[in-house]
């Protein structure tokens, strides 16, 4: 589904991404983890088309990454921030009704009807505005507003670093199912390694732009890691989770997403 190789960004004289390769096979879940700066999320958008390539080949579904109606049907992107990605005067049912719009989908009703269903908003939510909805329930639309398409693939900004832990696990949760039932594939940037090792099977550890290392999950969850800035992420994470007293408790999110002790 996804193929990148000996990706290259450059932004003036700065190098922020250089020598990417990976792939991510379909239906797979794939997480690009690392501190700021690292060059993840400008990986993402190269994904998304928002950033051009400088070297390196790119390709989404055997294409080449090229903006347009047919490549933005196959592809879609959940961003951190639940409220700043909703336009605040358009009501959901705007909201959702614009990408049918634009790709010139019918059946508008059944679509949305269904979008709401399948992220648990009940109906009633679909006339109110983003300002009456929760930080979650923000987010749930903007899953939605991705699902309108019916995209292969989602780019998943820190879907939900924006958000309480509690509510983290019910978004989490709610990711994985969808992918179960739409059998999408998904690539999470995330700086948060017990979300990634939980969502996604395979992740790459990425710093000053460089993939470092390319782990599985399991191995990520039992501290395998070759590579000292990988076991220095984990044993910051470990040290967040038991050193701060105001730090969610493990069993916040859900089960298997922070097994590091």
């Amino acid at each position: 589904m996804v193929s990148v190789e000996n990706l290259e960004v450059e932004f003036g004289a700065v190098k922020a991404v250089q020598g990417v390769t990976f792939t991510v096979s379909e239906g797979a879940s794939f997480g690009l983890v690392g501190e700021s700066g690292s060059g993840k999320t400008t990986v993402l958008r190269v994904l998304g088309a928002a950033v051009p390539v400088s070297r390196g080949k790119v390709t989404i579904g055997g294409r080449p990454v090229a903006p347009g109606k047919d490549f933005y049907r196959s592809l879609q992107m959940v961003f951190q921030d639940p409220y700043g990605s909703l336009h605040p005067r358009q009501s959901i049912d705007r909201i959702l009704s614009e990408p049918l719009l634009i790709h010139g989908l019918d059946d508008h009703e059944a679509r949305i009807r269904r979008a709401l269903d399948e992220v648990a908003l009940p109906a009633a939510m679909r006339f109110r505005y983003p300002h009456q909805l929760s930080g979650g329930q923000r987010q749930r639309v903007a899953i939605a507003r991705a699902l309108m398409v019916e995209p292969r693939l989602l780019l998943l900004d820190e879907p939900t670093s924006a958000l309480d832990v509690s509510v983290q696990a019910e978004i989490l949760n709610l990711l994985s199912e969808l992918r179960r039932q739409r059998g999408l594939t998904y690539v999470l940037v995330t700086h948060n390694l017990p979300v990634v090792a939980h969502l996604c099977e395979t992740i790459a550890v990425m710093q000053h732009g460089k993939i470092v290392e390319t782990l599985e999950s399991d191995a990520l969850r039992a501290r395998r890691a070759s590579h000292a800035y990988t076991r220095q992420l984990i044993e910051n994470s470990l040290e967040l989770e038991e050193g701060d007293p105001q730090a969610a408790p493990a069993n916040a999110l859900p089960a298997g997403a922070a097994k590091f002790r």
